[in-house]
């Protein structure tokens, strides 16, 4: 069994910057693919980002791309995203998950389904 707790959302200006963190547990985390996922009212989750159980492969949705950057460290159980440039749509719940297969296609990545997983969520709020 595996626990994800996130952290590090708030309420933010747009153009303002945060850093999402979740924590796992267990001690295997270094052998599982990583990913965050959103939700904001009355959508559906979305996939933002993704990273491989070692760290070298990475996927962005197109929406964050070169504004938020995923990154992980393994010593410290510990996944993050962080998130530059924030604007009113990135307002959401922000989920970690964690895959348990190695593997990481992109659309593996990017499919909810793909994920074992999953945290509680952590509120991110963008204000114009």
């Amino acid at each position: 069994q595996v626990q994800l707790v996130e952290s590090g959302g708030g309420l933010v200006q747009a153009g303002g910057s945060l850093r999402l963190s979740c924590a796992a547990s267990g001690r295997t985390f270094s052998s599982y693919a990583m990913g965050w996922f959103r939700q904001a009212p009355g959508r559906e989750r979305e996939f933002v980002a993704a990273i491989s159980w070692r760290g070298g492969t990475k996927y962005l949705a197109d929406s964050v791309k070169g504004r938020f950057t995923i990154s992980r460290d393994n010593a410290k159980n510990t996944v993050y995203l962080q998130m530059n440039s924030l604007k009113p749509e990135d307002t959401a719940a922000y989920y970690c998950a964690a895959r348990t297969v190695r593997t990481l296609s992109l659309a593996q990545a990017m499919a909810d389904m793909s994920y074992d997983y999953w945290g509680q969520g952590t509120q991110v709020t963008v204000s114009s």
